[in-house]
C-alpha cells in the first residue's frame, strides 16, 4: 500500500510566502491605525470553556461551534446508563468541556468581566486572531479565518462611533479600496415597527427588509406575510423602506413619520449626530443612511455599520455596531460599548482581484548577493553585513553554483536587485548593482549601494 498524500481539512488553507506577506501588509496597516486612535491589543486563548460559548449565538450558531474532546479516556466520564445513548447532543456535556472560539466578541466579554478590576474604563481594545466555525465551506467562507476587531467598552459617547468611522475611512484609504459606509440605527428600526403597529415583530420585520437588496420588494413582502405581519402594516411599511434622497432628506422625512415614537426619534437624533460629526471632520468616504440595514438585530441596540467595497461584487468587508449590555451575559450589567470587525479574508480577496497590493509585498528581500566562490563569498558577506545593518532586507545565494541558476532564483522570488561582486569589484572595493526589472547595472561603493537601495 502506497503512502497517502497528506492533505488539510476542508475549509482551512495553507498560506504560502507571497500570501503571508500580503496578509501581513493588511494586518500591519490595520494595527497601525488602531494604535493611532489609542486602542491597545489583547489576545485570548484559541480554546474557551464550552459553557462560555454555548447559548450566545442562537441555536444555529451553537451547532457551528467546534467542540474539543476531553483528554485521556473521555468515555470514563459518561455514566454507564448513558453510554448506550448514541446522540451527540446528549453526549457532549460528558465528553467535551472545551471548544474553539467562534468569534472574538464573546471571549472579549468574558475577558472584561474576568479582568474588570485591572482594566481602565473606557477600555479601548483591538484583537487580530483566528476563529473557527464548523460551517459548510464555500467560496469566501472558511472554517478557520481571521477577525480584526476593535471595540470601546464602558462609554456611551457617540464620539466612539465617529472615531470608528474615521478608523474605517483611514484603513481603506491606505489599502486603496474604494468603499461606501452604510449606517442605520436599531432604535430607528424599532420606531418603524412601533408606528406600523408591529412592535412585537421587530426581528421578523428587520430580518425580511435586510434582504431587500438581494431578493427585491415583492419577495420581502411575501416573507413579511408568512411571518404574520398584517397587510395594513406591510402597506404602511412600503413608503418608509423605499425612502429615497440624501441622508438629510431621509432624516427630515423620518422625523415626521416617527413623530409619535420616542425610541424612533432618539435613533434619528443619533444618526443626525453621526452625520454632523462626519461632515465637520471631513470624512472622505461616502456615508449612506440605509434603512434596510439590520445586522444581527438581537445583538445591537444603537448605531449599525456595514462597509461594502465599490467596483466589485463581494459581501461586506467590515461591520459592527453599538451594544448596551455585552457583558451582562457574564453577570456584569450596564457596560455599553461599540465596535466593528474587519474581515481580513474578504479584504485580501478584494485587493487580489483588483490588483491593489504594492510590489514590495511580493518578497521580503530587496537585494540578493551572487555567490562566485570562496574569496568572493567572504567579500560579499562583509558587504551584506553592512547592508543589513542599514535596515535593508538582503540575502546571499548560499551555494557556489552557475550564475544563471542564481539569477533564476532571484527572478522567481521577485527580488528587485542583485549585487555582483567579482575580482574587479574586490580590487576597487565596490560592488555592481543590477536592477532585475530594467537590466541596468552600476558600479557603487557600499555607502552608495545602501543609499540607492533605500530610495
Amino acid at each position: 500500500m502506497g503512502i497517502q498524500k497528506p492533505t488539510i481539512p476542508k475549509g482551512t488553507r495553507d498560506f504560502s510566502p507571497t500570501e503571508m506577506m500580503r496578509r501581513n501588509y493588511i494586518f500591519r496597516i490595520i494595527e497601525e491605525v488602531f494604535q493611532r486612535y489609542g486602542y491597545t491589543p489583547i489576545e485570548t486563548p484559541a480554546m474557551e470553556y464550552l459553557q462560555t460559548l454555548m447559548g450566545k449565538y442562537g441555536d444555529e450558531g451553537d451547532k457551528l461551534i467546534f467542540k474539543i474532546l476531553n483528554s485521556g479516556d473521555f468515555l470514563n466520564q459518561v455514566p454507564a446508563s448513558d453510554q448506550t445513548v448514541l446522540d451527540a447532543k446528549h453526549m457532549t456535556p460528558f465528553i467535551c468541556e472545551k471548544a474553539l472560539r467562534y468569534d472574538l466578541t464573546v471571549p472579549f466579554a468574558r475577558y472584561v468581566v474576568q479582568h474588570q478590576n485591572e482594566i481602565t474604563f473606557p477600555f479601548k481594545r483591538y484583537q487580530l486572531q483566528p476563529v473557527w466555525r464548523a460551517d459548510r465551506p464555500q467560496k469566501g467562507r472558511y472554517r478557520e479565518f481571521f477577525q480584526c476587531d476593535v471595540d470601546v467598552i464602558g462609554s456611551s459617547s457617540m464620539i466612539n462611533e465617529v472615531e470608528l468611522i474615521q478608523i474605517i475611512d483611514e484603513i481603506f484609504e491606505k489599502l486603496c479600496i474604494k468603499i461606501i459606509i452604510k449606517l442605520n440605527n436599531r432604535k430607528v428600526l424599532s420606531g418603524i415597527a412601533e408606528i406600523i403597529g408591529e412592535a412585537a415583530r421587530i426581528i421578523d420585520i428587520t430580518v425580511a427588509i435586510d434582504k431587500l437588496e438581494k431578493i427585491g420588494i415583492e419577495l420581502v413582502n411575501e416573507e413579511l406575510k408568512s411571518k404574520g405581519v398584517s397587510l395594513i402594516a406591510i402597506d404602511k411599511l412600503q413608503p418608509i423602506i423605499q425612502l429615497a434622497g440624501t441622508a438629510k432628506e431621509k432624516i427630515n422625512k423620518l422625523k415626521d413619520i416617527l413623530a409619535s415614537s420616542t425610541i424612533g426619534l432618539k435613533g434619528i437624533e443619533e444618526i443626525e449626530n453621526i452625520f454632523h460629526y462626519a461632515n465637520n471632520l471631513k470624512i472622505k468616504t461616502a456615508l449612506e443612511f440605509d434603512l434596510t440595514l439590520a445586522r444581527g438585530l438581537n445583538y445591537y441596540t444603537g448605531a449599525i455599520f456595514e462597509v461594502k467595497a465599490q467596483n466589485i461584487d463581494m459581501g461586506s468587508v467590515c461591520g459592527g455596531g453599538r451594544y448596551d449590555d455585552l457583558t451582562g451575559i457574564f453577570g456584569l450589567p450596564n457596560m455599553p460599548g461599540v465596535g466593528v470587525s474587519f474581515g481580513a479574508d474578504r479584504i485580501y480577496d478584494v485587493m487580489n482581484e483588483l490588483n491593489l497590493f504594492p510590489e514590495e509585498t511580493q518578497t521580503t528581500s530587496k537585494v540578493m548577493f551572487v555567490n562566485f566562490g570562496d574569496a568572493e563569498e567572504q567579500y560579499s558577506l562583509e558587504k551584506l553585513l553592512e547592508v543589513r545593518k542599514a535596515g535593508i532586507n538582503a540575502e546571499i545565494y548560499p551555494d557556489k553554483t552557475k550564475i544563471g541558476k542564481q539569477m533564476d532564483y532571484a527572478n522567481k522570488k521577485q527580488i528587485p536587485f542583485v549585487v555582483i561582486a567579482g575580482s574587479d569589484e574586490m580590487n576597487s572595493n565596490t560592488v555592481t548593482l543590477k536592477n532585475m526589472k530594467t537590466g541596468d547595472q552600476q558600479k557603487l561603493s557600499v555607502e552608495h549601494l545602501i543609499a540607492e537601495l533605500k530610495k
